[in-house]
């Protein structure tokens, strides 16, 4: 990564992990075992990469970085909560996420369920504070796009598909209309998000900013099933090889390595391509654009 990137990342991520730290409930506060485990599950983990988005897509339209913030929490409240549910028996049964032990096995699987419960709550608490921007018409407009992206028709519903395909050989259209859903959607309100919390661009532009979002959420998608089958537990922070394990359709098993690094270099050239049209102050998105094909964790 480029030097200005990771100092850039880095004072991003202190300001969503400062923010986080002061809005979760405190650990003094009842119940105390229930704000003990969303905190656990919460911080001091992960890449961050859709609070990044949020930021970035921020300085591509004007928006503050404090105005960012709640707006990107509130996303990565969400994914938190997709990852403790994700990690129950019931769904994927992992025991390590993050490189540390998942929800339900520090603590149990009743507290694990009221954890996601509530993250998806103080989620949505977060978007919904007065005045967290100017206009209140976008603001109700960002909790609604939250609320779709989080739903059956968006990351809830890309899980439905995903447990119901276990065992089963998908096409690569099947393949990508479950992704888009499971794990685009909430990629494409983190950029989103970001990007009315500020007032630079028009509605064709952000038509165009959500055709980026939505190249990027599935090429990163296709980076994870490429680490999924090639690198360490260590290196992932979670249990590698799940995928292969429980028979899941992946763009590994249906394209093969090569032909899936293929598949996110094309991903990662269509995105760049939308990029363009904005020049400069894209910059921060193109840069993580390349962070998300090129990482290996």
């Amino acid at each position: 990564m480029h030097p200005d990137f990771q100092l850039w990342a880095a004072e991003c991520l202190a300001v969503i992990e400062s923010f986080l730290e002061k809005d979760l409930p405190a650990t003094n506060c009842a119940p105390a075992r229930l704000h003990e485990a969303m905190r656990y599950a919460v911080l001091n983990g992960g890449k961050r990469v859709r609070p990044l988005l949020s930021f970035a897509a921020g300085e591509l339209s004007g928006a503050d970085k404090t105005q960012v913030v709640a707006a990107s929490a509130a996303v990565e409240l969400i994914h938190a909560y997709s990852l403790v549910h994700d990690d129950l028996p019931c769904m994927d049964n992992d025991v390590l996420r993050r490189g540390k032990p998942t929800c339900h096995i520090r603590y149990d699987e009743p507290t694990a369920l009221l954890v996601g419960d509530s993250l998806q709550s103080l989620a949505f608490q977060l978007l919904a504070e007065p005045a967290l921007i100017e206009d209140p018409r976008t603001q109700l407009e960002m909790i609604r796009h939250l609320a779709f992206a989080a739903g059956s028709r968006g990351m809830a519903g890309g899980q439905a598909i995903d447990l119901d395909s276990v065992g089963k050989t998908l096409s690569l259209p099947e393949l990508e209309f479950m992704h888009i859903h499971k794990t685009g959607a909430l990629i494409r309100a983190a950029v989103i998000l970001g990007a009315r919390c500020g007032s630079r661009l028009n509605e064709d532009q952000f038509k165009q900013l959500d055709h980026f979002a939505k190249s990027i959420g599935l090429a990163f998608q296709v980076v994870d099933d490429i680490l999924d089958a090639e690198a360490s537990t260590t290196a992932l922070g979670k249990t590698a090889g799940k995928d292969a394990e429980n028979n899941k359709p992946t763009y590994v098993s249906i394209l093969g390595i090569k032909q899936a690094r293929e598949l996110a270099h094309e991903l990662q050239r269509e995105a760049s391509g939308v990029l363009d049209k904005f020049g400069s102050k894209a910059l921060r998105l193109q840069q993580i654009t390349d962070f998300i094909v090129q990482r290996e964790f």
